[in-house]
């Protein structure tokens, strides 16, 4: 038999979609057709306002108990999850996850190490400092597909450099004119000509999967320009993840991810635009999103000491990279 909702193949007795945890109904009989699998895009019907006490799961029916402060829940049995938005609580429709590749923690530490000893003078820092604190954890961020236009001026410095050594040059052989012979006088002619205005102007365009963490809390972890590699990712199946590991529930809701997404995105506009032209003055930047994805990536915190001085670095446990944080 197949599950109705994700259409996995499961023996005839299953009671649940051991994929997606939807009931199946179990006993033999006809195989049913694999359904489609819903748009991220599609309109998830209220389950419940917003001061509900119980919700139950989408996907499983099992019960989701929101807690105060909480936006974004997963369930505990099927991984099925779901957001308070401005109208209730609804279905989550696109809920991905990565995979934990790096799994040893003397494999991060080695990450660790030659990330903190970038650089002549800092050779020695990983040996001087002290691990005081390691977390592995499952952490909600909400993916947001961005594109983004940036136009803005600059001063074209070869024009502009150019313009003033002529202008020099000429005030030079005139000054030489007028006073270089005594008792006499030359007539000097001025050639006229445009003026040369050394402002330009120039387009970047931009597109971005960019990663708003979904936990206010953890913002201080909120990666700036770093990409997750998202053709990694799966369906979120909680059964995959190690045991014993923790995986968040969010608090920061889909439209105030939006929102902050637009911001890093324009100032990784501006940034790039500075990196092009050193010049560069006002700066308009237009950023359209489009439906967000919720993903669980695994993410190690390793928190070091030294000198008196602590440092939280966090590590990409599919990527085996270190996140550059805002």
């Amino acid at each position: 038999m197949f599950c109705t909702k994700c259409g996995a193949s499961l023996p005839d007795d299953a009671r649940f979609c051991s994929k997606c945890g939807n009931p199946v109904g179990g006993g033999a009989g006809t195989p049913a057709a694999p359904a489609a699998a819903p748009s991220a895009a599609s309109s998830s019907p209220t389950l419940g306002g917003a001061g509900v006490q119980e919700l139950k799961c989408p996907s499983c029916g099992a019960p989701i108990h929101p807690t105060f402060g909480e936006t974004v829940i997963s369930c505990d049995y099927c991984g099925g999850s779901v957001t308070l938005g401005g109208q209730g609580w609804k279905e989550i429709n696109k809920h991905t996850m990565l995979p934990l590749k790096v799994n040893d923690p003397e494999a991060v530490l080695k990450v660790i190490h030659g990330w903190v000893d970038q650089g002549f003078f800092h050779r020695h820092d990983f040996e001087d400092s002290k691990v005081v604190e390691t977390k592995l954890t499952y952490v909600p961020f909400w993916v947001m597909p961005a594109s983004a236009s940036t136009t803005y001026t600059f001063q074209a410095v070869g024009t502009s450099v150019g313009a003033t050594a002529g202008t020099v040059a000429a005030g030079a052989l005139l000054g030489s004119a007028l006073g270089g012979r005594r008792g006499g006088f030359a007539v000097v002619p001025i050639m006229a000509g445009p003026v040369v205005n050394p402002n330009r102007s120039d387009t970047i365009t931009g597109q971005y999967e960019y990663p708003v963490i979904a936990v206010k809390a953890m913002g201080a972890l909120q990666p700036k320009d770093y990409q997750f590699a998202l053709g990694d990712r799966t369906f979120f199946d909680k059964k995959s993840i190690p045991s014993g590991t923790q995986v968040l529930n969010g608090d920061l809701s889909e439209d105030a991810a939006k929102g902050a997404a637009r911001a890093w995105v324009q100032q990784l506009q501006a940034d790039a635009a500075r990196k092009k032209h050193s010049t560069c003055s006002n700066l308009k930047t237009e950023v359209n999103v489009g439906d967000a994805e919720l993903l669980h990536a695994p993410i190690w915190q390793y928190a070091l000491e030294r000198k008196g001085q602590r440092q939280t670095i966090i590590v990409d446990g599919n990527a085996g990279r270190v996140i550059r944080t805002v």
